[in-house]
């Protein structure tokens, strides 16, 4: 029997997906959390074989989570499914990828090949994650960017980083010109599309 945690903060999708893993002889819902911040809690108290993630959750995104769990069979079963968010599920280990419109068979298929060790990626993702390529933008243009995205003025995301406001907008610029957008909003749009934020 494959134990399986899911996580997913939609009630309704976390329930309805538990119910159809339910109906297979060899896959047992072990545990179900809403929150990112609550996996490590359940896998300590589960230990399921197979992690299931939603990216998107409060508390913790998936990803995050992930990145939290070396060693453990984690799948990412999602809405938002972007190449640079492909990109660092795979760089956490994270051995299945799969969009929430996979239907119920590809969705135990993808929990049976991660938990005999694996990978499950779904494969128009996989393909557009080759064509858009690396994330431009370095770890401090993500950054202001990222605080840029919450609202956070020049001054705050100097604050907030520990840099001077000249060196904020130096980085907001070069992450404008990295991805060709004409201003911050068209930047930040650009890069969250892309699954770099």
């Amino acid at each position: 029997m494959i134990r399986v945690l899911l996580a997913d903060d939609e009630h309704l999708v976390r329930t309805a997906i538990a119910t159809l893993l339910g109906l297979e002889p060899d896959i047992e819902v072990v545990a179900q959390v809403g929150r990112g911040d609550e996996v490590a809690a359940a896998v300590a108290a589960h230990d399921p074989d197979v992690v299931v993630l939603d990216i998107e959750m409060p508390g913790m995104d998936g990803l995050a989570v992930a990145e939290s769990l070396p060693g453990r069979a984690v799948l990412i079963l999602t809405s938002f499914g972007r190449p640079g968010y492909l990109r660092r599920a795979l760089a956490a280990g994270v051995r299945g990828f799969l969009p929430k419109d996979a239907s119920a068979d590809e969705l135990a298929a993808a929990i049976r090949k991660v938990h005999a060790g694996g990978r499950h990626l779904d494969p128009e993702l996989a393909a557009t994650a080759m064509m858009a390529g690396e994330n431009p933008l370095t770890e401090r243009e993500r950054a202001a960017l990222g605080l840029a995205a919450r609202g956070a003025s020049v001054s705050e995301i100097a604050a907030e980083l520990h840099l001077t406001e000249g060196t904020v907008r130096n980085y907001l610029s070069s992450a404008m010109t990295k991805l060709g957008a004409a201003n911050r909003i068209a930047a930040i749009r650009a890069a969250q599309e892309m699954g770099w934020l």
